[in-house]
């Protein structure tokens, strides 16, 4: 998400908080909230809420000083007027709702970002974008290699042959260099996955060419680990030459922060929001 359409969604966001009568929380109403999130009927609104509630719960956090119901009027045809029902949101419970959405929707992304950071400055989202972003696409890539790890041993293939193919893979996606030998010159330890300290593109790329290794695999029921081999090191291949027709070689793009790292770093920044965010309960 670049920094224009960052800086068009918050401004959405912002637009819409309120502030109660003593000014110590700020809130938002769902159903402002629901159209931000990209939801368009409010009863499957008010299951991800639902959801979020329980989520309050097992924290060991009353879902009450943060979920609060409340009716107000709207307007319908004719000039007339209705109640509905709506809900007075804190920070907290707004963020919990983002949590239980789709975060392969941008609003969704944005929403868990926006409502974790105890700013809300532009920059600080987009760091926190950029890291769910490329938290999925790690996330993907280890479900591809698990795949491709249980189809070749279905094909006669042991650990130390998936090892293999996979290292012959990465030599051909990173034109020559192998898996220690860009462990090496990204100053990865030989214990951790290359893969937590590639930038978005690269495990995107490699998350592509295993994906058609599966595929491969599968339809045209390759067995034994000279055929998947070479199959794997076709792949990436044909990456790598998509990647250089755009000016891009992946053995020189610069390392990324250990995702691990920053998982952590995400995890203490929520922990703060917790204890940082105020509830309804404390305007009483």
């Amino acid at each position: 998400m670049d920094s224009k359409r960052i800086e068009q969604i918050k401004k959405q966001f912002d637009d819409v908080i309120q502030t109660t009568e003593q000014g110590n929380v700020e809130y938002w109403y769902a159903r402002d909230l629901m159209k931000l999130l990209g939801y368009t009927e409010w009863r499957n609104f008010e299951k991800a809420i639902g959801r979020a509630k329980e989520s309050c719960e097992t924290s060991g956090i009353n879902f009450r000083y943060h979920f609060v119901e409340v009716n107000k009027m709207i307007s319908i045809g004719k000039g007339g007027q209705r109640e509905v029902k709506d809900y007075m949101l804190t920070r907290y419970a707004c963020y919990l709702i983002a949590m239980n959405g789709d975060t392969s929707k941008e609003e969704i992304a944005f929403a868990q970002s926006y409502f974790a950071v105890q700013t809300r400055k532009q920059e600080l989202i987009a760091q926190r974008i950029a890291y769910i972003e490329r938290a999925q696409v790690r996330e993907r890539l280890k479900e591809s290699e698990k795949r491709l790890s249980q189809n070749i041993y279905e094909r006669g293939v042991d650990d130390e042959g998936f090892a293999r193919i996979r290292s012959r893979g990465d030599q051909a996606l990173f034109g020559g260099y192998t898996t220690r030998d860009m462990k090496a010159k990204l100053g990865v330890k030989d214990n951790r996955p290359l893969a937590d300290f590639l930038p978005t593109l690269t495990i995107a790329a490699k998350n592509l060419a295993t994906e058609m290794t599966n595929y491969n695999v599968e339809d045209k029921d390759l067995h034994g680990e000279i055929s998947i081999t070479d199959e794997h090191v076709q792949n990436n291949t044909e990456i790598r030459n998509m990647l250089g027709s755009r000016g891009i070689k992946p053995e020189e793009l610069p390392p990324a922060e250990d995702i691990k790292k920053l998982e952590r770093k995400t995890k203490s920044q929520d922990k703060k929001m917790i204890e940082q965010t105020n509830g309804f309960a404390d305007e009483e």
